[in-house]
């Protein structure tokens, strides 16, 4: 009864650090153990070492966000690609992308990156219905990318290398590109969308203008990959480095006034993540103690024996969870329970951890709650139908790409091996 009195009180709105807290505390005090336990749990996770990257990546993104460098880098990559059929579009998630990437949350890149792109996509001739969909559905996708707040939060709770993921990562999410760049190139030959005439001397213009921040991304992850700093190190770096080119290169923020409160908004984000981490933890810790997992994979064992079938299933829960649970409190919740069922049926953890978080990034996106629905409707003052009817191409190029990645384990798994002899 007290269960299900704590589920009730989520769906009313509850913090949900309070149920899990609640939770938590229920199952240990009903097990008569000492509910320190939690706290014990708390302890072990601040001396995480890679837990540092996740403030230190998302103050590197919230600085980003609020500078000038938004609108550098577009006109950069508009320069670059604009003169290609569904140049522009491309350039769009592209960027959408990158600034998920870095601030761990898609709907920030909506409110910062919306009103910059959308009327450019419309002033190329694609329609309203396109460009929403596009900017609603696609920055998503940073989830995938390095340096990705999920990502290093999934490796934190999974027990799984970092750096496997960053790598394991990159294929799957090219290959989610690759589908969306096909898909904008058909609309832009089927609708003839005017094209920007390529310019050298515009080039160099944007290249030079943006030039302390295009080589930003490469140094993060050829340091990662080359094995010369670890992910922590690579989040340090790059928050003393966009700290310096934002204030004291371009000036578009000042060290007195807009520094302190970035500091402000974007910790707010990581103290939200950290409270929900820590009650979890202490859950999860009585969750393996009491062999939930293991029960629950032996319940399974007598209706699924096929690993094909057991990530179908998989599949179809994480995008019900996506759409229902914000990303990290579904990482740090479901992640504990379905790894080792997950390990059981052959499949690796790192690419479990590329499913996972490929299913959660369209959750975001997924009717009728996904959270960046509301979002792009609240920025573009457009009805919530609205943007129903423009995700649904992209949600489907998605699910597609989704079906590739978990059935296509090379996938996630060649680079990782190529790199660092496993898999």
């Amino acid at each position: 009864m007290i269960f299900f009195m704590l589920i009730l009180t989520a769906l009313v709105g509850v913090p949900l650090f309070c149920v899990i807290g609640s939770l938590g505390i229920f199952a240990f005090t009903r097990a008569q153990i000492d509910v320190s336990a939690i706290i014990i749990e708390m302890v072990r996770l601040a001396s995480a070492p890679a837990l540092l990257a996740i403030p230190l990546f998302t103050f590197t993104g919230y600085i980003l966000a609020e500078s000038n460098a938004p609108k550098r880098l577009v006109n950069f990559s508009r320069a670059l690609l604009g003169n290609m059929p569904g140049g522009v579009p491309v350039v769009a998630f592209i960027c959408c992308a990158f600034f998920s990437a870095f601030t761990g949350v898609s709907g920030v890149t909506i409110i910062a990156l919306g009103g910059l792109l959308y009327p450019i996509l419309v002033s190329d001739n694609y329609s309203g219905k396109f460009s929403l969909g596009l900017l609603t559905s696609t920055g998503s996708l940073g989830v995938l990318l390095p340096p990705s707040l999920p990502l290093i939060l999934y490796g934190v709770i999974a027990e799984t290398p970092i750096d496997h993921l960053f790598v394991a990562s990159v294929l799957p999410a090219f290959f989610l590109f690759i589908l969306l760049a096909v898909y904008s190139v058909s609309k832009s030959l089927k609708r003839e969308q005017k094209r920007q005439k390529f310019s050298a001397k515009e080039l160099i213009k944007t290249a030079r203008a943006a030039a302390f921040e295009i080589p930003l991304p490469i140094v993060i992850l050829g340091g990662i990959y080359s094995g010369l700093f670890t992910a922590t190190e690579a989040a340090a770096i790059s928050s003393a480095y966009v700290v310096i080119v934002e204030v004291f290169v371009y000036k578009d923020l000042s060290l007195k006034k807009d520094i302190p409160a970035i500091m402000q908004k974007s910790m707010v984000l990581v103290g939200g993540i950290l409270i929900i981490l820590g009650v979890a933890l202490g859950l999860t810790n009585y969750l393996i103690d009491a062999q939930i997992p293991m029960k629950l994979l032996d319940w399974m064992k007598i209706y699924i024996s096929s690993k094909w079938v057991f990530l179908i299933l998989l599949n179809i829960f994480l995008l019900v969870v996506g759409c229902l649970m914000d990303i990290f409190s579904a990482i740090i919740v479901i992640v504990p329970l379905i790894k080792p069922i997950a390990m059981s049926f052959g499949v690796d953890p790192v690419h479990l951890g590329v499913i996972f978080l490929t299913n959660l990034s369209i959750g975001y996106c997924t009717p009728p709650i996904g959270m960046n629905l509301f979002i792009a409707s609240s920025r573009f003052d457009k009805p919530i139908i609205d943007l129903y009817k423009a995700t649904i191409p992209f949600l489907l190029i998605f699910i597609a790409g989704l079906i590739v990645i978990t059935y296509c384990p090379w996938l996630s798994l060649w680079l990782t091996s190529l790199i660092f002899g496993t898999h």
